[in-house]
């Protein structure tokens, strides 16, 4: 658990404007424009007469500026137990945005080789935020930065404060499984709360399928979208019966690597998290070119140096392209996988919604069960839809 907040900082927050200009002064082309219109069919700009354009405009707003304290105030090591529970509170021109555990995530990001200036670019008011029409049955809203990169998510109060409660084991849980699946949580806000991380479905061009997977039947059926609708839906288990995902030799190291993040969130008393997965055709260049993997970890990650503690460590060939930890190569087809959401604790309420649907749904799986059950029913369903 974290330790109680030493107390919130208070700052003026520095203007936006100087990195607004220095993303939006360069010229692009059409060829540029024409191929950024194509990768966001689907996807909404939230412009202004927007519905939430307010309420994205301080968000990245308070995001530039939180990044500027982080990019002039680096961490020098890792996150001390003071960082974990620290609340920076910036003041801007007719609102406060918080940001919680801010030097931990800072390091979180750097280890992960994320430049602050990029994450500052890509964040902050240089573009739109993007809307997708989400399948989820949560009240949240969900949006990607204008490049897609990462996605953000609006969260309640107590899911904020589970995942805070869990950030340390959480970090510690990357630095002994650097190519862990789990999705990379890269900060916290406090407004309306929500937090960012890694965007799962990332590089988006040619992705043909989205899947959000939790092994169980109640409620796992989206109704496609209509043949040529430019809708992005993410379609769920119901949906995938009859396949299968074709990871060829990769496939041990994935079911491994789920067996290793599962039970690392069933010791957090943690359900309810989903595996993502997209697909996209690999074209025939790119099929078997072992020469473009390359052994790669996290800059500042504390890695195994001997081939033992690399066996323990479950890592595996990345491929040298964006977003390489969530990215795996089949023999025909690039699975992008991840696991998300896990701020879910099987607390009272749970159990008594537990005991509700066992009544309701007799005979059929639904996803309130307990985290052991929860943990190794996916990772069967995994096994059983892999080859």
């Amino acid at each position: 658990m974290a330790a109680p907040s030493p107390g919130p900082l208070e700052v003026l927050a520095p203007s936006p404007e100087a990195g607004c200009r220095a993303v939006t002064s360069s010229r692009r082309g059409l060829l540029w424009r024409l191929r950024e219109k194509q990768s966001r069919l689907g996807l909404f700009e939230i412009s202004p007469g927007h519905e939430l354009h307010g309420m994205t405009c301080m968000m990245q707003a308070g995001l530039w500026a939180a990044t500027q304290v982080s990019m002039d105030h680096p961490p020098t090591g890792p996150p001390s137990q003071d960082d974990f529970s620290e609340v920076l509170t910036q003041v801007h021109e007719g609102f406060e945005l918080g940001t919680l555990a801010g030097p931990a995530f800072a390091w979180l990001r750097r280890s992960l080789g994320l430049a602050e200036e990029d994450y500052q670019a890509a964040l902050g008011p240089g573009g739109p935020y993007l809307q997708f029409l989400s399948t989820s049955k949560s009240k949240a809203s969900f949006f990607l930065s204008h490049d897609q990169r990462f996605f953000l998510k609006t969260q309640g109060r107590r899911e904020v404060q589970v995942l805070l409660a869990h950030l340390p084991r959480y970090v510690q849980h990357l630095q002994r499984h650097p190519h862990s699946l789990l999705a990379r949580l890269l900060g916290t806000q406090l407004r309306t709360y929500f937090i960012i991380m890694q965007s799962v479905f990332y590089p988006p061009g040619r992705i043909s399928e989205r899947y959000d997977i939790k092994g169980c039947e109640v409620s796992r059926w989206v109704e496609p979208a209509p043949e040529g609708s430019p809708l992005v839906l993410v379609l769920k288990d119901l949906n995938f019966q009859g396949k299968t995902i074709n990871l060829g030799p990769q496939r041990s190291w994935f079911l491994r690597q789920m067996e290793l993040d599962t039970t690392f969130l069933r010791e957090l008393n943690v359900l309810d998290y989903s595996l993502l997965m997209a697909f996209q055709c690999l074209h025939e260049d790119e099929r078997g070119l072992g020469s473009s993997l390359i052994f790669r970890t996290a800059r500042s990650v504390e890695g195994a140096q001997s081939p033992e503690e690399s066996e323990a460590q479950n890592r595996r060939l990345l491929p040298d392209t964006p977003n390489a930890l969530h990215i795996l190569d089949g023999p025909e087809q690039r699975y992008f996988l991840g696991v998300v959401d896990l701020a879910t604790v099987y607390g009272l309420r749970k159990r008594l919604e537990h005991l509700w649907k066992t009544l309701r749904y007799p005979s059929r799986t639904f996803s309130t069960v307990s985290p052991a059950r929860y943990a190794r029913r996916l990772c069967q369903w995994v096994e059983a839809h892999t080859e």
